[in-house]
């Protein structure tokens, strides 16, 4: 079990002298996987406690707001991923209590004195403290005074694109879950309570659940989905609607799905939706029997695509 420590970083302990990555891992994808597992290798080589340092919240969520990107995972989807890559200790750093951390201060307070590092892993680019004034380079004179190796990892390629957080994010606006889901390692997931709507899936025969999704986790971009729906233990097949159900002359956009061979109440149960493919783009149809006509060809359509594929729920721990 992944130990997790929150709060002041100046009152942690530990248990022992630790490997450090820190960074936002806003997704945890393949590029944090590269540096987690060169981490988690050292770690084992050196009898050190692998450790990932995360961001919360998002650091431009606290010093520019309208800048703020959509997020890939909520910081409990991080801690559960880290924790399945066999990451041993998560620290949520509370970036709006340590932005104005002096770097120093950071560096040897926490890092050192109250984590106990041995190695610290970063990005090339990774900047901390007041003002941004901490760079690698004061990771690396601060460790050499306090006995840390620092390394600096270099942004991971593929084809000549950055394999990032931003570019997952930019995929997944776009509808394109089946690329996001190459570069994140699995399928997309957005998680969200049952809650109750409109009731008009139920009277066209084609019953939904309704979602309330945290308004700042990164939604899919409108469309019809195939996807798995994990509720209450169970994986099921599915198809989700995201948008504002033009036929109906909606405003409000809202995430809802059908569980294919489901009959039961889902009322304030917690579902998660792993998207696999985009069917096609949400539209305005001539009539609701057109509607539905075009939702059980999407049923087909969904049973086929997700016949090919093992869903999985490994990352499903309570």
């Amino acid at each position: 079990m992944t130990q997790v420590l929150e709060g002041d970083p100046l009152a942690w302990s530990v248990p022992g002298p630790t490997a450090i990555s820190i960074g936002v891992f806003d997704g945890v994808h393949r590029g944090h996987r590269s540096v987690i597992e060169r981490l988690l290798r050292r770690s084992r080589r050196d009898g050190l406690v692998a450790t990932v340092l995360t961001f919360h919240p998002h650091p431009l969520a606290v010093v520019d707001p309208g800048r703020a990107p959509a997020l890939l995972t909520t910081v409990e989807q991080r801690i559960e991923l880290l924790e399945g890559l066999g990451v041993q200790m998560v620290g949520v750093l509370p970036f709006d209590r340590i932005r104005d951390m002096e770097p120093e201060t950071f560096a040897q307070g926490v890092l050192s004195e109250r984590l106990d590092a041995r190695l610290v892993a970063v990005g090339t680019d990774f900047r901390f403290g007041h003002d941004r004034a901490g760079d690698v380079d004061t990771l690396r004179r601060v460790g050499q005074r306090c006995g840390y190796e620092v390394v600096a990892v270099e942004l991971l390629n593929e084809n000549d694109h950055p394999i990032s957080s931003t570019r997952i994010r930019r995929l997944i606006a776009e509808g394109k879950v089946g690329e996001a889901a190459d570069i994140l390692e699995r399928p997309y997931e957005i998680r969200g309570r049952v809650v109750a709507g409109d009731g008009r899936g139920r009277t066209i025969g084609i019953p939904t659940a309704n979602l309330d999704i945290d308004p700042v986790v990164a939604v899919p971009g409108d469309g019809v989905y195939a996807a798995w729906a994990v509720v209450a233990g169970s994986v099921h097949p599915a198809v989700v609607n995201i948008g504002v159900r033009p036929t109906f002359d909606g405003d409000r956009r809202v995430v809802e799905a059908h569980l294919i061979g489901f009959d039961g109440d889902l009322y304030g149960q917690e579902m998660r939706l792993r998207f696999v493919s985009r069917l096609r783009g949400e539209r305005r149809f001539r009539s609701v029997d057109d509607l539905v006509d075009q939702i059980r060809a999407d049923t087909e359509t969904a049973r086929e695509v997700l016949s090919g594929v093992v869903p999985e729920i490994d990352g499903d721990r309570r």
